[in-house]
């Protein structure tokens, strides 16, 4: 296949496939608060609001989060702010209290903004709010004693779906190819930013609003030309549809991401006979291989696992390894140290791979897996490529450096079946003596 098949490819294996299965629950859930809150017997579809990435239309497969908002009437507005107390705390759990009736053996809470829902295969996040003449919502906020605040996430909605069309849906794939390649790198970023600045990228490179897949290359390097262009200290940036603040929660760790992603891709072509093997280390597995003669015949077993394979990837937590190299008559030395440098390790090191730093708003018991892939022409004559995915459930793993190549170590954290947080880290080895000792 051509690379525009390829691109058509990636983007048709993005595609959402619980959408069915998440609406029947919105039905649900509708169905139980019209009946508690407006004596409605069977009705699905009033006062509720599918919003976040799946009422814009950007979500992609594997997402695990479906954000819903549920209109209450106004005379619940007025009991609530009467509250000598945090009364939004008050209401968030009689929300909570009404869902439980329906969902007996679910995990419900309240909290915060939202009453979450955790489900075997995604979390509903459930906001009750009030809709306002202008289509806004103010909705509770239990923080610091308790307080109502405003969203517009109906005006984002209706802007996301105008540019769906207005761009002959590449606002959409566009928005979609960056959630993968967050999932790819494993960095957090919420969706709302991604819509955004996918929004801005067209408003600004108008030439890619309508093209083909023919074309996705070059854009492809140009969207990371802009996104790494950005300025990391800038606080916030304005949503589309609503212009509400959308803050750089992260520092911008995702304008160093991109810069590592152009750099890897700038320099190619439709006809380079790497571009497949750079952009699926851009996006991961989802983007199609290219499978030469040589592999088609090859003397090696292929043993490589990938993450997208064994779990839903949806990364909202930062995550960080590295890696102590020592040697007899050596001291230690991190990996990171070696690579900011840009040497190489020499063969017969020995290797303890390790968690450096973990998401401190994980919650709840997770699994840890570790993932070793060697890489060159050596790993295949010895039929030692590895890459298999094992569940280790520690925060060390220890290897030795033994033959040349350009090999690497991920790790994974895995929460109710969801790749929620990974990291990688490379582990160059070379023959070479004058090549660090």
């Amino acid at each position: 296949m051509s690379l525009k098949d390829d691109f058509q490819t990636f983007i048709s294996n993005l595609e959402p496939n619980n959408m069915d299965e998440m609406e029947t629950t919105v039905g649900e859930m509708a169905k139980k608060l019209n009946s508690y809150y407006y004596n409605l017997t069977g009705d699905k579809t009033s006062h509720m609001y599918i919003v976040g990435s799946v009422g814009r239309g950007t979500s992609i497969k594997g997402a695990s989060d479906l954000d819903i908002i549920f209109d209450l009437p106004s005379s619940k507005y007025k009991q609530y702010d009467e509250y000598e107390s945090n009364g939004q705390s008050a209401l968030l759990q009689e929300v909570k209290t009404v869902l439980k009736t329906r969902y007996t053996n679910t995990d419900i809470s309240g909290d915060g903004q939202v009453v979450v829902i955790k489900f075997k295969k995604y979390t509903v996040e459930l906001v009750p709010g009030f809709k306002q003449c202008d289509d806004s919502f103010k909705y509770p906020d239990t923080n610091d004693g308790g307080c109502w605040k405003i969203t517009k996430p109906l005006a984002e909605i209706d802007e996301s779906k105008n540019t769906i069309d207005d761009t002959d849906y590449n606002f959409k794939y566009i928005a979609n190819m960056l959630r993968s390649w967050k999932n790819k790198q494993g960095f957090k970023i919420g969706g709302l930013l991604i819509d955004t600045l996918t929004y801005n990228f067209l408003n600004s490179n108008t030439e890619y609003r309508n093209i083909e897949f023919d074309n996705y290359l070059d854009m492809t390097k140009e969207l990371f030309n802009y996104l790494k262009g950005l300025n990391k200290e800038q606080s916030y940036w304005y949503a589309l549809g609503s212009n509400q603040k959308v803050y750089n929660c992260d520092n911008g760790k995702f304008i160093t991401k991109a810069k590592k992603a152009y750099k890897k891709i700038e320099n190619l072509t439709k006809e380079s006979l790497s571009v497949n093997k750079k952009l699926r280390e851009v996006f991961g597995a989802q983007f199609p291989k290219k499978t030469t003669l040589v592999e088609e015949r090859n003397f090696y077993s292929n043993t490589e696992e990938f993450i997208e394979d064994m779990f839903q990837i949806d990364i909202k937590y930062d995550l960080n390894i590295d890696c102590k190299v020592t040697q007899d008559g050596f001291r230690p030395t991190l990996l990171s140290i070696i690579l900011e440098n840009t040497m190489f390790l020499k063969p017969k090191k020995r290797l303890e791979f390790f968690i450096d730093n973990i998401d401190d708003n994980i919650n709840g018991s997770y699994d840890i897996y570790w993932k070793v892939k060697n890489e060159g022409e050596v790993a295949k004559e010895r039929n030692c490529i590895r890459g298999q995915i094992k569940k280790h459930n520690t925060d060390k793993i220890y290897e030795s450096t033994d033959f040349k190549g350009e090999h690497y170590v991920e790790c994974y954290i895995v929460q109710n079946n969801i790749c929620v947080a990974r990291d990688r880290i490379d582990v160059p080895i070379s023959n070479y003596e004058y090549i660090m000792a």
